[in-house]
């Protein structure tokens, strides 16, 4: 039995200003001398980059399409491991999560049924209620009087598995205005936590469905945090929401770990993987998973650097590389490095950013050149969950493995998949590139690898065989 002290920040919908309230409760707490954990329920992987500026500790995702319902709560004691509170910031509303039968108001596309979840699966309520989390929920009260109080209740009663104990109001306008709130709410029953006013001093702006990574603008960010703490410290009743998480109880089970392997006699591998403003996603986990296999992992920027020495293998997550297109095209003598990696059979494996990254060209502008195609930025976003089962057996999976994934891009290639797909899709769509004997894969596809702990092992094993048997 393990008690963590733990809230669940929601909001009625995208908008209302949760991440605010969720990163300024973490840095506030953090500021009173606690140590804070910071968890985001779903795939993303902006959010977290602002919970690790916010609580000094590396930011960790609970997604139960990506890894699985039973290994929630062990990753949410994992991660909170050593924290004297944690809180959840949720995603979208908080009851929304997968559609079952797919179609534009879920996370899967058009016809891509998804057998077995039940409707909500994934959403911040689900989450909240595999963690036994209190939830709060954020509304934003700009445009609303004593609406607020039937808009809470509704919330409240919608799912009886799924309470909520209590509203953060955002956006008040005036004295008269909060006192209006808080009259209806408390004649409802329902707790007010805290009242933020109308303000234009904390500016985080936003790119596509999410705001911009921290890595891209650090010193602002950080400053960004600063503020967000000190409002939240200034508008909400710190003392009643630790009282309210300390009533969480206890969870039961052990903490995630990596699985280990035995003891190599070769040398750990030094495992690259691409960091900086351009490669900003990707999970906590995953390092964990190829250290743990064994592998020696050593960050770089492929802004500036070169490949760090003794590489065996190179992993290129997701991120942005359309809005440094330039820089990454500038930096010709990392772009060979890679190519001649590649071509010498050295393990590497490209996440979205990664393979447009590989490409010949994004934008026109000159990339690696390890696959044959060209990426462009279109207006057109993809995004959502997917089913693949693996169709090449590669350094990541063997030919027939499943897989959960999810994608987000406003890039395509041309062609579109290699002759050898890494993916076969749900909906039938091939997808991604294989390359050399299954060294190189190169696709749309994100995946957590805590939910396929063995793409580690295997990746780090290939890299292994690869630093024993070519000069790279």
């Amino acid at each position: 039995m393990v008690a963590i002290p733990r809230l669940v920040i929601a909001a009625p919908a995208s908008g209302c200003g949760k991440t605010t309230v969720a990163c300024g409760l973490m840095a506030a707490l953090r500021a009173r001398g606690l140590a804070v954990s910071g968890h985001k329920v779903g795939p993303d992987y902006i959010d977290p980059g602002y919970h690790a500026l916010a609580t000094g500790r590396p930011p960790r995702n609970l997604d139960p399409f990506l890894c699985g319902e039973d290994l929630i709560a062990p990753l949410f004691l994992h991660g909170a491991a050593g924290a004297q509170i944690a809180v959840i910031e949720g995603v979208m509303g908080l009851f929304d999560g997968v559609d079952p039968k797919g179609g534009p108001g879920g996370w899967v596309p058009p016809g891509a049924v998804l057998p077995g979840l039940e409707p909500g699966f994934g959403s911040t309520a689900h989450v909240a209620r595999l963690l036994g989390a209190p939830v709060v929920l954020v509304v934003d009260a700009a445009r609303a009087g004593r609406s607020v109080a039937a808009l809470a209740a509704g919330f409240a009663g919608f799912d009886p598995r799924t309470p909520v104990d209590g509203v953060i109001l955002n956006r008040v306008g005036s004295d008269r205005h909060e006192r209006l709130l808080r009259e209806a709410l408390t004649s409802s029953g329902m707790p007010v936590y805290g009242a933020i006013r109308r303000t234009e001093g904390i500016v985080t702006p936003s790119r596509h469905l999410g705001l911009i990574p921290a890595a891209e603008r650090e010193a602002v960010a950080g400053q960004a945090i600063d503020r967000m703490g000190a409002l939240i410290a200034a508008s909400c009743d710190l003392d009643a929401l630790l009282a309210l998480a300390m009533h969480a109880p206890a969870l039961t089970g052990p903490p995630w770990a990596p699985p280990g392997t035995p003891d190599s006699p070769r040398p750990a591998p030094v495992v690259a993987v691409a960091g900086g403003p351009a490669f900003t996603f990707g999970y906590t986990e995953q390092t964990e998973l190829l250290e743990a296999a064994g592998s020696r992992v050593a960050r770089f920027d492929p802004l500036r650097d070169d490949l760090p020495a003794g590489t065996a293998g190179l992993i290129l997550g997701g991120g942005f590389p359309e809005m440094h297109a330039a820089e990454l095209s500038a930096n010709e003598r990392l772009r060979g490095r890679v190519v001649a990696l590649a071509r010498c059979g050295a393990p590497v494996a490209a996440e979205c950013a990664g393979l447009l990254y590989l490409a010949r060209t994004l934008d026109e502008r000159p990339m690696c050149g390890v696959l044959d195609v060209r990426a462009t930025m279109t207006p057109k976003l993809t995004l959502g969950y997917r089913h693949a089962v693996a169709v090449t057996d590669s350094v990541l999976a063997r030919a027939g493995d499943v897989v959960r994934g999810h994608e987000f891009h406003r890039t395509v290639t041309v062609p579109a998949r290699g002759d050898r797909p890494a993916w076969r899709f749900g909906s039938g769509e091939l997808e991604g590139h294989v390359t050399g004997t299954g060294s190189g894969v190169a696709s749309y596809l994100h995946t957590h690898w805590a939910g396929h702990p063995a793409a580690a092992a295997r990746f780090t094993a290939a890299c292994g065989i690869a630093a024993e048997v070519t000069s790279c």
